[in-house]
Formats: C-alpha cells, sequence, structure tokens
C-alpha cells in the first residue's frame, strides 16, 4: 500500500526544489530567438542506469518493464513515456517523466530492481545525476556543430538517434527527438557551464543576417 503521509512530505518538499539549471530559466527564455533556435531545460526527469546483458533472461525482463532495449550504439528503444538509451553493449540509460518516480507514487526504479533480480548487473536510480537541455529550432544543429565533434548532417544523426558525445568539452548524451529538435543530457555539475556556452553559442542568431 502506497504510504500517502510520506507522499504528502515529499510534495511539500517539492515546491522548494531547485533543478541544476533553474538559476539560467530566466536567460534561457531571454536568449531563445522565436522561430530561430530555443533552449529549455527538462527539469527533474526519473532516470535510471542500468547494466544487464540484454540477451539473458534479466535483459528480457527489463526489457519489458522498459518496452524494451537498445541493440546498438545510437540506437532507442521504449514507449511513448519511457525512453531507453544505449550507453554501451551492456549498459542503458532509462529517462521517464518525474511522476514515474517510486517517491512520488510511480514504480519505475523498484519494477526495474525486481526485473533484475539476483542476475549479474545493476540498477541504480540517477534522477539527481543529470539533467537535462532541450535545444529546438532551425539553428539548433547549428549551435551544436561550434562545440560537438559528431556529423551532425540529417544524413548521418537521423531523429531518434542517441550517442555519447561532447558538446562544449562537456561530456554529454546527445538524443536527436526529431528534424530540428535535441536533448542533452550532461551531468548535474556540468548543468551550469553547459547551459551558458549553449546560450553564447546562441547569440549570434539573434543578430539579422549579413547579406
Amino acid at each position: 500500500m502506497a504510504n500517502t503521509a510520506a507522499f504528502t512530505g515529499i510534495n511539500g518538499l517539492r515546491e522548494i526544489r531547485r533543478s541544476p539549471a533553474s538559476h539560467l530559466a530566466g536567460a534561457m527564455e531571454a536568449g531563445s530567438i522565436e522561430g530561430t533556435v530555443a533552449l529549455k531545460e527538462g527539469q527533474f526527469q526519473t532516470m535510471a542506469g542500468v547494466r544487464v546483458d540484454p540477451g539473458s533472461e534479466a535483459g528480457a525482463r527489463i526489457a519489458s518493464v522498459t518496452g524494451g532495449l537498445p541493440v546498438r550504439c545510437g540506437e532507442v528503444a521504449g514507449t511513448e513515456r519511457v525512453t531507453v538509451l544505449w550507453l554501451g553493449p551492456q549498459e542503458f540509460l532509462v529517462v521517464a517523466p518525474e511522476e514515474a518516480h517510486d517517491s512520488l507514487g510511480g514504480d519505475l526504479i523498484g519494477s526495474l530492481v525486481a526485473a533484475l533480480g539476483d542476475a549479474p548487473g545493476q540498477v541504480v536510480d540517477l534522477s539527481a545525476n543529470r539533467t537535462t537541455f532541450e535545444l529546438s529550432g532551425p539553428r539548433a544543429r547549428a549551435v551544436l556543430e561550434k562545440g560537438c565533434s559528431l556529423d551532425l548532417h540529417p544524413r548521418s544523426l537521423t531523429p531518434g538517434t542517441a550517442l555519447n558525445t561532447e558538446v562544449g568539452n562537456i561530456p554529454v548524451v546527445l538524443f536527436k527527438t526529431g528534424d530540428e529538435s535535441f536533448r542533452l543530457f550532461p551531468r548535474a555539475s556540468f548543468a551550469d557551464y553547459l547551459g551558458r556556452w549553449l546560450l553564447d553559442a546562441m547569440r549570434e542568431f539573434a543578430s539579422p543576417e549579413v547579406p
């Protein structure tokens, strides 16, 4: 049975939480250029680091919870609410909405732990380990190209692809969510630097193009 008293206490704390880039919210809103490029933080998502052999029985059980596991570099699996990013042959990052967290009445972390059972592997709650930046617009790729060595051209990086890389010398998981939209998953301690780097890289697009 859910401990509703605990949930009430947690919900009270939710009102005073601050995400890793919350102090940049005003700057991100001001620095976004309508119709050109926009930046915002996706706050407080539920995240879990999973290590398991995808070909094992435990891997199949984990996949039944997440809606699948990626089988190769760059591949993304999951459902409409759960996204699974490939980090390595037996390592994955599971991302879901905030309310999927067990402390808020969800069951994602507990379900992953139960699915792994006693099999070799690991399930770690990483919800406080990373934040998410959402970069979108026709110039989003141009912003990233200033500090990312990946080939970001659509013929090479298609929507639904996620790769480990660096942006502005900061390690991130870069997930292309659409033709002109990206999600960046940096560790929380790098949120301030990366947020400011992205804003600086966006600044040139606020000025009219020189003919």
